[in-house]
C-alpha cells in the first residue's frame, strides 16, 4: 500500500500533523496512518493511546472552523505493531486552515496527488465566499428556553458527563450565543417528528398503520425507530433435516446503518425530517437534501464521507450508534446492490426487498379466533421459549433476563396479545395484581412448531 491522495503516512507523530488534516478536510476526505514509514514500512509506535489523545486535542484545537464530527481515530494492529489510524471526512464548511496562520496560503492546504500543498489564495477566497451558510449549526433554533435531560442519559450511559459547558463543547450554540437548529433537535421538546408507515399493498394506497417518534431528542426518535424496525423484521423459521434456518425479512445490519444514515444525513434546514415507509415487498426509508455538495454516486458508494451534519454525526458517535466515518455505505452494500438507492436533486431513497411477503398469512388449521395477519418477531419468538402455564408479567420478564418494564410490554407483551399467542388468566381485570399470562391454543401450536 503506497501514498495516494487519500493516504498519508508518518512514521510518527510531527508538527506536519495539522497540515496532512487540513488538506483532506479540503478535499475528498482521507486517512492518516503514524507509525508507518513513508515508503509504507510499519515501524510502530512507542505508546498509541498517548499519540490518539494528543491528536485528538490538536485537530480539535489548532484548525478552524471546528471539525469535531469530522475524524475518527483509532488503534490498529499492523504487522504485530501498533499504529494509529487517523480517518478524516471531507468538511462543508470549506476552507479549513490552520488557526495560528489564519485563513492564508501557510495555513489553508488542499491534496495534490500524494501531497499537501498550499491553497492559492484566490481559491481562499472562492471557497470562504461559498461557505455552506444554511448549516444547522448556524440556523438559530425557533426555542430558546431548551432542556437536555434526555441527551444527558443517553451521554451517561455511554460513559461520558455532560459538564456545565456541553452546550459549547457540542457545538449547540450560534456565533452570538444563541441555542442552534442542532441544540433544538437535541432538545427534550421539539417540533420535530419521523414518520414509520405502513401499507398493506406495492403502493401508498392502503395505508395500515401510521407511527410517529418525535417531538423529544432526536436520539431517543431514533432508537424508536429503530426498535420499531426491529419489531417489524420477524424472524421466519424453517426447519430442515440438518439445521434449523432462520432468515429475517431484512438484513438487520444494513437496515441499522441505512436508518442511521438517513437521520445523521437529512438535511433538516428544511424543515423536514427522513421517512421510513413498508409496503408489502419492500422496505423504503427517504431522506431530505440528496447527495452532500461535492460528492457523485461513485464516490457515495465507494464510502466516501462528507457528513451533512457535522454536529449530528460527532454526538452519535459519542454515543456509539455511529462506528466509524464512512463504514455504513460498505456495511450496506454487503447485503444490497447499489440497484436499491435512487438519488434526485432533493432526495435519496433507499428501497429493501423483504426475503418474503411481509404480510404472513396463518396456518389454514389455525383456531377461528385467531388474527388475519401474524408477526412473529424475534422478540415474541424469545417469549415463546421462556413461558410455561400461568406466569405474571415479573415472571416472564425475570425469565427473559429483561429489566426494562416498557420495552418488555411493548416489543413482548403486546404484540404476542395482539396476535393472541397469550392471553391473560383475568381479562376483565387487566391490570390486576393478581394478573397473569398464558398460552393460547394457537399460541401452543406455535410453540409446539417452534421446538
Amino acid at each position: 500500500m503506497t501514498e495516494s491522495n487519500r493516504i498519508e503516512y508518518k512514521r510518527e507523530l510531527n508538527d506536519k500533523l495539522e497540515k496532512e488534516a487540513i488538506a483532506f478536510l479540503n478535499d475528498k476526505g482521507g486517512v492518516i496512518y503514524l507509525g508507518v514509514d513513508d515508503d509504507g514500512r510499519v515501524v510502530g509506535l512507542d505508546n498509541s493511546d498517548d499519540v490518539q489523545l494528543k491528536v485528538k486535542d490538536r485537530l480539535k484545537t489548532n484548525i478552524e472552523p471546528s471539525c469535531m464530527g469530522l475524524f475518527d481515530i483509532e488503534h490498529e494492529a499492523m504487522d504485530d505493531k501498533d499504529v494509529v489510524k487517523v480517518t478524516l471526512a471531507s468538511g462543508t464548511e470549506n476552507p479549513y486552515y490552520w488557526k495560528k496562520y489564519g485563513m492564508t496560503e501557510k495555513g489553508a492546504y488542499i491534496r495534490v496527488g500524494s501531497a499537501s500543498e498550499p491553497m492559492p489564495q484566490k481559491m481562499i477566497e472562492d471557497l470562504f465566499s461559498k461557505r455552506t451558510r444554511n448549516s444547522i449549526g448556524k440556523i438559530k433554533s425557533p426555542r430558546q428556553n431548551l432542556t437536555f435531560e434526555q441527551l444527558k442519559i443517553y451521554y451517561e450511559a455511554s460513559g461520558y458527563r455532560l459538564t456545565d459547558q456541553f452546550a459549547t463543547n457540542l457545538e449547540l450554540l450560534t456565533e452570538n450565543g444563541e441555542f442552534n437548529y442542532v441544540a433544538y433537535l437535541m432538545a427534550d421538546e421539539n417540533g420535530m417528528s419521523i414518520q414509520v408507515a405502513k401499507y398493506s399493498g406495492t403502493n401508498r394506497v392502503n395505508l395500515i398503520e401510521n407511527n410517529e417518534y418525535g417531538y423529544e431528542s432526536l436520539i431517543k426518535a431514533t432508537k424508536s425507530v429503530l426498535d420499531k424496525l426491529d419489531l417489524e423484521n420477524r424472524t421466519r423459521t424453517k426447519i430442515t433435516p440438518k439445521e434449523r434456518e432462520n432468515t429475517r425479512l431484512w438484513n438487520a445490519i444494513a437496515i441499522r446503518e441505512a436508518v442511521i444514515n438517513a437521520i445523521v444525513h437529512n438535511d433538516y434546514s428544511r424543515e423536514a425530517s427522513p421517512k421510513f415507509e413498508i409496503f408489502s415487498d419492500r422496505l423504503e426509508i427517504t431522506s431530505v437534501g440528496g447527495l452532500s455538495n461535492g460528492l457523485d454516486e461513485d464516490e457515495f458508494f465507494k464510502g466516501y464521507s462528507i457528513p451533512v451534519n457535522k454536529e449530528l454525526m460527532r454526538i452519535y458517535k459519542d454515543l456509539d450508534m455511529v462506528e466509524r466515518l464512512g463504514s455504513g455505505m460498505p456495511r450496506i452494500l454487503e447485503a444490497y446492490p447499489k440497484e436499491c438507492f435512487t438519488f434526485s436533486n432533493n432526495f435519496l431513497r433507499m428501497s429493501f426487498p423483504a426475503t418474503e411477503q411481509v404480510t404472513q398469512l396463518i396456518p389454514q388449521d389455525a383456531p377461528p379466533h385467531a388474527p388475519q395477519v401474524i408477526h412473529i418477531t424475534p422478540q415474541v419468538e424469545k417469549l415463546l421459549q421462556v413461558i410455561s402455564g400461568e406466569m405474571s408479567r415479573g415472571e416472564i420478564q425475570k425469565k427473559l433476563g429483561l429489566s426494562d418494564k416498557k420495552n418488555y410490554i411493548r416489543n413482548y407483551q403486546k404484540p404476542a396479545l395482539e396476535g393472541d399467542i397469550i392471553e391473560m388468566t383475568i381479562p376483565d381485570k387487566p391490570n390486576s395484581r393478581l394478573q397473569k399470562y398464558r398460552l393460547t391454543e394457537f399460541g401452543k401450536k406455535l410453540k409446539e412448531e417452534q421446538e
